[in-house]
């Protein structure tokens, strides 16, 4: 299964079509938060299930904070980071992925991209897909899961 990923796309259409274009075939799409809303534009592109998040630019919205998510027997947990203190480290990301029993945590808010394993907990924030930080291109995600092993890949936009 492939899922593509993004984050903090700000209400900037163009990048979200960028990330459909470079990413390719997929099965399903995370939105991190940081205008969640705009999870309508990736449902227009592709007419895929698309599942959003809250993040803290994003006022009043029907997404909620974090979502809990099964894909070939991985849990995942997508949540915009910003509750979490991201830019301060990882601690409470994974005081939490261990609490919620997670092999994955997928997050953005601070607009630069990471892959990190934790053992055998991923954390993955697919960068900013309009408004990168920290001398990083704008980017987003991919994810494959198969029963065996997850695998998260960074792309440049």
């Amino acid at each position: 299964m492939k899922i593509g990923v993004i984050s903090d796309t700000h209400g900037d259409r163009r990048s979200i079509e960028r990330a459909v274009a470079r990413v390719g075939t997929t099965d399903f799409w995370l939105h991190a938060g940081d205008h969640g809303q705009d999870s309508r534009s990736l449902v227009e592109l592709t007419g895929l299930p698309v599942v959003s998040v809250t993040g803290n630019c994003d006022g009043r919205t029907e997404a909620k904070p974090d979502e809990f998510l099964e894909f070939e027997g991985y849990r995942i947990w997508l949540t915009h980071g910003h509750r979490n203190h991201v830019r301060e480290g990882h601690a409470d990301l994974l005081f939490w992925a261990r609490k919620y029993e997670v092999q994955a945590v997928i997050y953005g808010h601070t607009h630069i991209p990471e892959v990190h394993w934790e053992q055998d907990l991923l954390i993955f924030n697919p960068g900013s897909a309009s408004r990168p930080r920290g001398g990083f291109p704008a980017s987003c995600g991919l994810l494959i899961v198969s029963s065996q092993i997850i695998t998260p890949q960074l792309i440049e936009l």
